[in-house]
C-alpha cells in the first residue's frame, strides 16, 4: 500500500496547491492542515480515501471538545475519515489488512523526563497564548495539553499491545499522529 502523507500545510496562510501522488492508495492528512478548516475542502473528491488526524492548530480559538465534534461533522461532509484515538482497518491492493491507528497525540512534555518537563511546559505557555483554545470555558493550558497527551499516549500503547484475533486479524499496523509518537520516529539531527 502506498500512502501519501501531508502535514503542517497551514493552508490558512500558505499558498500551497496539494496534488494527488500518482501511485498513492491513500492520503493521510497528519494535522495542521488549516486552522480555519476551510482548506479541508481541497481534499473532498480526492481520487483515493483521505484519513485526517487533526493537529493542534485545528483547535485554535475553539473549545477542544466542541472543535472535535465540529471537525468530525466537517470531515464527514467532505468525505474524509477523521481519526482521534480510533482504529480503522483497510484492505490494501495486495489483499493485506492494514490496521491504522490515529490520534493527534499532542505535545509530549514528558519525553525527556521529569527534569525537562517543567522547562518544556514553561516554554509552552507562549504557544498556548497563540493557540487560544479552551476546554469547558477554561484555557487549554500546558497542564491540560499534557493530560490530553498522556491520554493519547496510553490509548496508543494499549492499542499497539493488542494482538490479532480470529474475529479481527491484520497484517500490518500504521500509526498516524500529528506529534511524533516516539523518539524513534524523529530524525536524529533533531
Amino acid at each position: 500500500m502506498t500512502v501519501q502523507v501531508l502535514s503542517d500545510l497551514h493552508l490558512e496562510t500558505e499558498h500551497f496547491a496539494p496534488t494527488p501522488a500518482p501511485a498513492a492508495d491513500l492520503l493521510v492528512l497528519a494535522g495542521d492542515v488549516d486552522s480555519s478548516w476551510q482548506g479541508l475542502s481541497r481534499f473532498a473528491n480526492w481520487p483515493v480515501p483521505v484519513l485526517f488526524v487533526p493537529g493542534n492548530h485545528e483547535f485554535d480559538g475553539r473549545d477542544v471538545d466542541e472543535a472535535l465534534v465540529g471537525l468530525r461533522a466537517r470531515s464527514a461532509q467532505l468525505g474524509l475519515t477523521l481519526l482521534e484515538r480510533e482504529t480503522l482497518f483497510v484492505n490494501a491492493p495486495d489483499g493485506r489488512v492494514i490496521r491504522i491507528l490515529g490520534t493527534t497525540r499532542w505535545c509530549d512534555f514528558d519525553l525527556f523526563g521529569e527534569a525537562q518537563r517543567a522547562k518544556a511546559m514553561r516554554a509552552a505557555h507562549y504557544f498556548v497564548k497563540v493557540m487560544r483554545a479552551t476546554r469547558a470555558c477554561r484555557p487549554f493550558d500546558p497542564e491540560a495539553v499534557r493530560a490530553e497527551a498522556l491520554r493519547c499516549r496510553q490509548w496508543l500503547a494499549d492499542t499497539l499491545a493488542r494482538v490479532p484475533t480470529a474475529e479481527q486479524a491484520w497484517d500490518a499496523t500504521v500509526v498516524i499522529t500529528h506529534f511524533g509518537p516516539s523518539l524513534l520516529s524523529a530524525d536524529p539531527r533533531y
